[in-house]
């Protein structure tokens, strides 16, 4: 990793909500672990200027002006927050034109991580809110990104990050993060390999667990040797995705799972999966893209 690599900031997209605090807490305690500058950014959708009001409402100027005022305020409120938390913190603030989805998206292309909220609301809900940002961005981002839930989450000693491996290039790269911010917290990294027997059954489930088993086994090897300090445990569980990995990691730091990249996910994170996972999980997401995009 080089010198301009390693001062790539940790962004956070800023919930103007004051209440809202935990994903921001999250990447100033990142930031801070890793040594790195912290830059917050606040999207907001401006009124088009076509768009006047009428009937003695506020101009579109007045509108305009007002808004950027509620954002400069929301962002100087949580750089307080932040230097409160994280005195020594190099921190910037950016409020920024357009939807939150495109706006981190760009600042993504310079980052070491990017980390935003999420709320549990219903599906419905979830997807117009905190998954509209979410998922676009994970699709594309060539960093890390970190989805942090907002609810109560309550971790267990010792402390661990849950990662799902598949045998792909893709898990790979999130075993990697998983040791780095493992070695970085003093945490244990919980290596789980899915299983899901197809519709049609196997002629030998057994056979096709204990390749799993070897999969895993390669995919985490090495992995001690660059990090002896961690405690690596794995296993190999019978079960659909979504449900034993939000199960798995119930009090865990974080769940660490891979993408492809390029608006697609790999192996046992498609589709609905994936999506699954942000919505059922309580603990922090991360996705980690595969490594040539990074």
């Amino acid at each position: 990793m080089t010198h301009a690599q390693e001062r790539k900031p940790i962004v956070v997209g800023i919930d103007p909500d004051p209440g809202r605090r935990t994903a921001l807490a999250w990447a100033a305690d990142e930031a801070d672990r890793r040594r790195l500058p912290l830059l917050l950014v606040l999207a907001q959708n401006v009124p088009i200027p076509g768009d006047r009001p009428t009937g003695g409402r506020p101009s579109w100027e007045e509108w305009n002006e007002a808004l950027h005022a509620t954002g400069d305020r929301a962002l100087s409120e949580a750089v307080t927050f932040v230097r409160s938390r994280r005195p020594q913190a190099e921190v910037a603030a950016l409020l920024a034109e357009g939807h939150p989805a495109w706006v981190l998206r760009e600042q993504a292309q310079h980052a070491t991580e990017v980390v935003l909220g999420s709320w549990h609301l219903s599906a419905l809900q979830e997807l117009l809110t905190s998954a509209a940002v979410a998922l676009p961005l994970i699709a594309h981002a060539p960093c890390p990104v970190v989805v942090v839930p907002e609810s109560e989450h309550v971790t267990q000693q010792p402390p661990y990050f849950v990662v799902g491996v598949d045998g792909s290039p893709h898990s790979a790269a999130a075993v990697d993060f998983a040791f780095e911010e493992a070695a970085l917290r003093g945490a244990v990294v919980r290596a789980l390999y899915v299983w899901h027997a197809p519709l049609l059954g196997v002629l030998d489930e057994d056979a096709a667990v204990q390749e799993c088993r070897r999969m895993l086994s390669e995919t985490v090897a090495g992995r001690t040797a660059a990090h002896p300090e961690v405690d690596l445990r794995h296993e190999v569980v019978r079960g659909h995705p979504v449900q034993v990995l939000a199960k798995a990691s119930e009090r865990a730091l974080g769940l660490v799972v891979g993408t492809r990249g390029h608006g697609g996910f790999t192996g046992m994170l498609l589709g609905s999966v994936s999506q699954g996972v942000l919505h059922h999980a309580r603990c922090p997401v991360i996705t980690v893209p595969y490594p040539h995009h990074r």
